[in-house]
């Protein structure tokens, strides 16, 4: 079973190139407008040489740090963006498209099961596609420091002590990939659900995932004059129980992290424990499991047309 899912996975790999081409482009729209900024800050040769010899000679580690750390925030919260879109359209069109180009007569042809199927797509959903996301992360931030710290050896400043001596790469890099690891397994109900509807639906996946959702919320509203389905099933991006502030928008403002003397290091803000033993993650893992079961028995009993 083993050898069948790293197959299935090659497959999904070769059949979704978007998998790791859309990280690629993340990274180099991130860099053109790193050194486009780089271009345009050029221009300004007084302020500039204020900024980077005042920093060199009076700002303090932990000044560098934060402003390093600002960075990370903000390059890693465009691949999170990218990272839920990419997930969302790669789970919609993952057991739709092999119906309509009939290719799903030829996987049904070998040694391989409908729940190998469905659970190698589930795992390129939760996993695959964050750890390509996080890759991404890395190289990005790698590429991005080099060119940094070259440019500020260009203008006369110790690149290796503004750019590299104050950089965190561990810590960055760990709370990437904890961050994007979590929001694949907490958002896990959504993946369970696109999969349920990309093996179902006949014609137009996004529409027929995203229409009941929106009408149930709707229909409670103008009915119940309440909103307990949009609260706690929409709005769950909103709720994830692993940040210490409670809101995954606010790990990403920077006043938050510069109020305390350690907040620049992105894991004191994260709760690996609170969100294992969080009840909600645990019942959106059932949710998702129970929705990729009706994913594999419709797969199994739905025409090929």
């Amino acid at each position: 079973m083993i050898n069948h899912q790293l197959a299935l996975l090659k497959r999904e790999i070769w059949e979704h190139r978007s998998i790791f081409v859309t990280p690629a482009a993340i990274a180099s729209i991130v860099t053109l407008g790193v050194l486009a900024m780089l271009v345009f800050a050029s221009g300004f040769a007084a302020e500039l040489d204020a900024a980077i010899f005042g920093a060199q000679n009076l700002a303090g580690d932990p000044e560098r740090k934060a402003a390093l750390t600002a960075f990370f925030l903000g390059t890693s919260w465009v691949f999170i963006i990218a990272l839920a879109i990419l997930t969302v359209f790669y789970c919609l069109d993952s057991l739709y498209a092999e119906r309509k180009d009939k290719s799903i007569l030829f996987w049904r042809s070998l040694p391989v099961t409908d729940a190998e199927t469905v659970v190698s797509k589930l795992i390129t959903a939760i996993i695959v596609i964050p750890a390509a996301t996080v890759i991404g992360i890395v190289a990005t931030h790698l590429i991005n420091l080099i060119i940094v710290s070259i440019w500020v050896w260009m203008k006369g400043g110790d690149g290796g002590m503004l750019i590299w001596g104050s950089v965190s790469l561990f810590d960055n890099w760990l709370a990437a990939f904890i961050v994007v690891i979590a929001i694949g397994i907490w958002m896990s109900p959504f993946i369970g659900w696109f999969l349920l509807v990309s093996a179902y639906t006949k014609r137009s996946p996004l529409l027929m995932a995203f229409m009941p959702l929106i009408l149930i919320g709707l229909l409670e509203g103008i009915i119940l004059r309440t909103h307990v389905f949009a609260e706690n099933v929409l709005g769950r991006g909103d709720g994830i129980p692993l940040f210490h502030t409670g809101n995954i928008e606010q790990f990403f403002e920077d006043e938050q992290w510069r109020l305390a003397d350690n907040a620049t290091s992105l894991l004191v803000h994260l709760d690996v424990v609170q969100f294992l033993t969080s009840p909600a993650t645990w019942a959106g893992i059932l949710v998702c499991g129970l929705l990729s079961t009706g994913a594999i028995y419709v797969r199994r009993f739905r025409d090929e047309s």
